[in-house]
């Protein structure tokens, strides 16, 4: 399996501590985050990784450079920030396989990609969105699911619900399927597929409670640090 990586963030929020590097770079126990996200991949033998890259790619493409724990390392620079849907479909076009693994650059959800590829598959799901059930959803809004998993809407941020699930940040999703949509070279996966296609065309929900973190804000920046310990990748 091959895996696409979201690693041209810039880190706003993240400005008051990691100011110096992209923000998948931001180091947690000495090491980048992006380090841990490559080997969560391999354990789960996805085997080569498109990058999507572009604020200061250079320190990326410089500690990874083409193979990394025996991973083949391909890099997909954007010369001008594309949106997270432009990054992903620019990224496509490195793919060998008909599909592949997304992952946001700054979020870890630790769930178990076999898991989430069965049921996928199961579905027949042309795009399929990783959800995780949290008790406060007003900074992330949230996603509602039928019987079926089917996803049946998006639900604004501080919004009046307070429990929900969430937009995990991992994705399954056929390169054929995606390359065909139309959408401007610029344009956020999130709100402008996602939230316009879920009507006409089935997108599914693959629920799970495993770990999760955004390290987008430097309280969960600072957690991760004790966090990390603990995973054996």
């Amino acid at each position: 399996m091959e895996a696409i990586i979201l690693a041209g963030g810039f880190g706003t929020r993240l400005q008051k501590v990691v100011n110096d590097v992209p923000k998948s770079m931001a180091l947690i126990n000495n090491k980048p985050f992006l380090e841990y996200q490559m080997n969560y991949l391999k354990y789960y033998d996805v085997n080569r990784i498109v990058l999507s890259v572009g604020y200061k790619n250079q320190i990326i493409s410089n500690y990874f450079k083409n193979e990394f724990n025996s991973i083949e390392i391909k890099y997909a620079k954007e010369d001008e920030p594309l949106g997270t849907g432009g990054g992903i479909k620019n990224a496509f076009k490195k793919i060998k396989g008909k599909q592949a693994f997304v992952l946001n650059g700054d979020s870890l959800f630790n769930i178990d990609l076999n898991e989430f590829y069965n049921f996928h598959k199961s579905k027949n799901s042309n795009l399929s969105i990783a959800l995780r059930c949290l008790q406060n959803i007003d900074r992330f809004g949230s996603v509602e699911i039928d019987e079926h998993n089917r996803i049946v809407n998006f639900i604004e941020k501080k919004s009046k619900k307070n429990s929900g699930y969430i937009n995990g940040g991992v994705y399954l999703i056929k390169k054929v399927f995606f390359l065909n949509l139309d959408f401007p070279v610029k344009f956020s996966i999130e709100k402008d597929c996602f939230e316009q296609i879920y009507k006409k065309e089935k997108l599914y929900g693959f629920t799970s409670n495993d770990y999760f973190i955004d390290i987008g804000i430097p309280e969960d920046y600072k957690k991760a640090q004790n966090d990390f310990k603990r995973f054996e990748y």
